[in-house]
């Protein structure tokens, strides 16, 4: 019993319960309670509690009358020292364990797909008592304490109850609300003195605060069903996706510089996305984060909307929004890495618990972070539960995958000596390899329709193939090599593109060795790369008609589409996560020109299956022309089943008249889309709107067009059918 006094008052008993709340005693029962800045205490109904003398342990005894005259979850009041304020709270030492060895045991397998709903911070009603229970992962510590606003943020005030060999510890704490402020204290094996965020808070104060709050459970009341249910049939791999990236601590600012509210952006981004005719928005990640210069990319709080923003319900509010007009929320997610952050994930448990021990695995050069521990089940599921949280708690439609290469290869940006081969001597990271697969596996069966999108830049086989069959399982992988690639060779002079014309072509080589989404994304635009405006050669008249044509080859190439924000109307300014787009500009000339073309394009592509039906399957592409490198032609047909597009690009500033293009079908041509029109900012040179075949063997085709092709300009044309 000494002993037992002595672990409690010092802060290192492992299991709290063995010593505080009810016990038997000699002769009939006991009830104590650790109280360390109490002056006066009194157990409701009974009187007065002594206390244990050189001890913060108060005590009172009682006979088995009085122990079934007390309630089960009795009450103490007691007054501070220093203070006549008095305090009343059932004990939370009267409560049985409350999480259930079944759900313990899916965690400690890594299979509980729904962990989040048993660990963090839940308010709930025991025994017809209201309250919050707090359970946390902290594996081969001493102590763990739930410390907070309503306890003075004391360590030895709320220690936890020891969940045996899970390394799960809980508490029930009757009496607490929403908002309220929390944050676990851990005495770790070593005697080191932790306060740590909660790793499954589903809410966190605003930077710099760090702490973890209570929230409610989700009851949003959602109006989106009818398109839920229809994603459940959606066949992505022949529908339109169009995706506009965003970030959303930049797209718009208030006047003073803060930050919208998902609200706000419910008002404004949505309506704005919609007129550009998107099928999708991709926000880089709203998980919580402290360092806005990190994008987000840099998470503290997983399960955690960052409150820059707003509260969950309100970015519940954004997504039903969204979905309400036809749009899809895409997330991206960060499974690869988390920052050192002393008051997060980082040596959790005073040792490394999240991340690898050895730092040959563990650490992330590059990056400054550190990297999951993929073999730990605990981890795993963590991981995993995180992309069902999302998906279920807040209707995400896809989960875009930040930096799949790094977690694919042991050796990734490391040189010799600074790591060490797998278990067959190979460079694989066979422990992050099964997990990415069993991630895809889960997403694909829980929720049909939601997609997965790998950030993946190596020649890696089978990325966006079935698990079943080799392949890692994801949906689609960005095409990293096409994105490069035509980077390169708009942005060359057209002087010199003749030099350089398989840098488009040579994407047809592999275009449907994976589903690929061909992005120009944030990544394009910042650390001195210029904007996407900025990067093209020539004057201003060129740089915009570079533009137009670059972005018309990326509707018309096989791949869905993916544009960072401010790309749409041409902003100068290379991009910056500390103020809004330039929208100044925006509705300016060919600024406003660049915006219409874009609303076209994806009116052109979201209308007409030719574009989009076999995105990835041969059967949707046939060169018709792309070895004119003397004139940087490149002209080719985009088909469906029952429909084709013909699409023809001039990437030198001269106009070519009289140029002559085979063509399968004779007939007459609508010029559906061109680029170099008035209304895009260009110069209206082109062909009527129509031209007419002519019988002439040209480019192995038994009939052919002559038409004038505008300078750095493509012409879509199609056939009329009568």
């Amino acid at each position: 019993m000494v002993e037992a006094l002595t672990k409690i008052q010092h802060g290192w008993h492992h299991d709290p319960f063995e010593w505080l709340g009810m016990h038997p005693g000699r002769p009939g029962y006991v009830v104590r309670a650790f109280m360390p800045s109490a002056e006066h205490v009194e157990l409701e109904g009974i009187g007065a509690m002594a206390r244990r003398e050189g001890s913060d342990t108060f005590e009172i005894a009682l006979n088995r009358t009085q122990k079934e005259a007390l309630p089960q979850h009795y009450r103490l009041s007691w007054t501070e020292k220093g203070s006549q304020q008095s305090h009343a709270a059932i004990s939370p030492y009267s409560f049985l364990p409350v999480l259930s060895d079944f759900d313990l045991d899916l965690f400690a397998a890594g299979t509980h797909l729904h962990i989040y709903r048993f660990l963090g911070a839940r308010l709930q009603q025991i025994d017809g008592i209201d309250g919050c229970l707090f359970a946390v992962w902290a594996p081969n510590v001493k102590r763990v304490s739930v410390v907070g606003d309503f306890n003075g943020w004391h360590g030895l005030r709320h220690p936890m109850r020891n969940r045996g060999s899970s390394g799960v510890w809980e508490l029930f704490i009757p009496g607490l609300h929403v908002s309220d402020n929390y944050k676990f204290e851990i005495r770790t094996h070593d005697d080191e003195i932790l306060q740590k965020t909660d790793p499954y808070a589903r809410a966190m104060g605003v930077r710099p605060d760090t702490t973890s709050k209570i929230c409610t459970s989700d009851q949003y009341p959602w109006a989106d069903t009818a398109w839920i249910t229809r994603r459940q049939q959606w066949q992505w791999l022949h529908e339109p996706m169009s995706i506009y990236e965003v970030h959303a601590g930049s797209w718009r600012r208030h006047e003073d510089g803060g930050f919208l509210g998902y609200t706000e952006m419910a008002e404004q981004l949505i309506p704005y996305v919609k007129k550009l005719g998107y099928t999708h928005i991709e926000f880089l990640p709203f998980t919580e984060h402290p360092l806005d210069e990190s994008w987000g990319y840099q998470v503290s709080g997983y399960y955690a909307p960052t409150s820059r923003h707003g509260s969950a319900d309100e970015l519940r509010y954004l997504i039903d929004t969204a979905h309400q007009n036809g749009i899809g929320i895409i997330l991206d997610w960060v499974p690869a890495h988390f920052p050192r952050d002393e008051f997060a994930l980082a040596r959790f448990t005073g040792e490394a618990c999240y991340e690898y021990g050895d730092p040959n695995k563990g650490e992330h050069l590059d990056w400054g972070t550190l990297i999951f521990n993929y073999s730990r089940n605990e981890v795993r599921n963590f991981l995993v539960a995180n992309a069902v949280y999302w998906i279920e708690e807040f209707h995400i439609d896809g989960l875009r995958v930040d930096a799949v290469a790094s977690m694919l290869y042991l050796d990734y940006s490391r040189e010799q000596g600074q790591w060490s081969p797998n278990v067959h001597g190979g460079r694989e990271h066979l422990e992050a390899i099964d997990f990415l697969k069993n991630l895809n596996n889960v997403v694909h069966a829980e929720f049909p329709g939601v997609v997965t999108l790998a950030e993946e830049s190596t020649d890696w086989p089978m990325v966006s193939r079935p698990t079943d069959g080799g392949g890692l399982g994801f949906s689609m992988k960005w095409n990293m090599g096409w994105m490069h690639d035509t980077l390169n060779y708009t942005q060359t002079d057209p002087l010199y593109r003749r030099f350089h014309q398989d840098q488009l072509t040579f994407s047809q080589i592999y275009a449907y060795s994976e589903n690929f989404v061909l992005p120009l994304s944030h990544d394009e635009v910042v650390h001195m790369k210029r904007s996407m405006l900025d990067k093209m050669p020539g004057d201003v008249w060129q740089k915009f008609a570079n533009l137009r044509v670059l972005y018309a080859y990326q509707y018309a190439h096989p791949g869905k589409k993916l544009l960072f924000m401010g790309g749409e109307f041409g902003q100068w300014d290379e991009w910056s996560e500390s103020r809004q787009l330039d929208w100044v500009v925006s509705g300016i000339d060919k600024h406003a020109g660049l915006s219409n073309l874009i609303t076209d394009l994806n009116g052109l592509y979201r209308n007409n299956p030719a574009m989009y039906f076999f995105d990835f399957d041969h059967q949707g592409f046939q060169w018709i022309s792309c070895d004119d490198v003397d004139n940087s032609v490149l002209a080719f047909i985009r088909r469906s089943q029952d429909r084709s597009v013909i699409c023809v690009f001039n990437f030198t500033p001269a106009p070519l008249e009289d140029y002559v293009i085979g063509v399968a079908e004779p007939g007459l041509y609508k010029e559906v889309l061109n680029t170099d029109a008035a209304w895009y900012g260009g110069t209206d040179v082109g062909n009527g709107g129509e031209v007419k075949s002519r019988k002439k063997q040209e480019h192995g085709f038994e009939h052919a067009l002559t038409v004038t092709l505008p300078p750095l300009a493509a012409l879509f044309l199609q056939k009329v059918t009568v």
